[in-house]
């Protein structure tokens, strides 16, 4: 705690001793006891001393005066107030440096409109059964990463044929296009080779 105070060490009182026992003390010629040892300090561990803090702080507070249920939520209420109040007072504050600043921002620059490069791909016409749309299908043969052998997978996708152009087994290029139905986000650029 930042706010922790020191642990003050209990001193006992040392009695002096009276007049008489000096005099008789020096008449003797006897050396003096040696002191009492001084009692050893007590080592606290953190958690101790925490709590010995926190005894010493309610002390100084005393006991809280009892309070009903509506009174408490009364002092409940107030200080929720306080604190909106508070809140109300630095968002005004915030909201006015910030229109302040406003003549420093500056609106950000239209950007040139770039079309986005659409992909390609080749496949083969496995249906072109429904009317104006192909499904194609695409062969990927590519290295695995950890075993490097060649894996083929496929996949299909259907594309948009306006003209009914392409049909079983051709080999055709399509392109990505925005989507043109619940499936279809694929269009047909060209027929390469037609099936024999």
């Amino acid at each position: 705690m930042a706010d922790e105070e020191q642990i003050e060490e209990v001193e006992t009182p040392v009695a002096e001793p009276s007049a008489q026992e000096d005099a008789g003390e020096a008449a003797a010629a006897v050396p003096a006891e040696p002191a009492a040892p001084a009692e050893p300090e007590v080592q606290l561990s953190p958690k101790e001393r925490r709590q010995v803090l926190r005894a010493r702080r309610a002390a100084k507070v005393g006991p809280r005066a009892a309070m009903t249920v509506e009174e408490r939520q009364a002092e409940r209420d107030s200080e929720r107030l306080k604190k909106a109040a508070a809140r109300r007072t630095r968002r005004a504050a915030e909201r006015t440096a910030y229109k302040a600043a406003a003549h420093e921002r500056t609106a950000t620059p239209a950007r040139e409109h770039e079309t986005g490069t659409q992909k390609t791909r080749q496949g083969v016409v496995v249906s072109d059964k429904a009317d104006k749309t192909i499904t194609v299908r695409i062969d990927v043969a590519r290295r695995h990463r950890k075993y490097q052998k060649i894996v083929r997978t496929s996949t299909t996708l259907h594309a948009h044929d306006e003209r009914n152009d392409a049909h079983i087994g051709d080999t055709v290029v399509v392109r990505e296009s925005r989507p043109l139905s619940r499936s279809k986000r694929w269009r047909l650029v060209e027929v390469v080779e037609r099936a024999k």
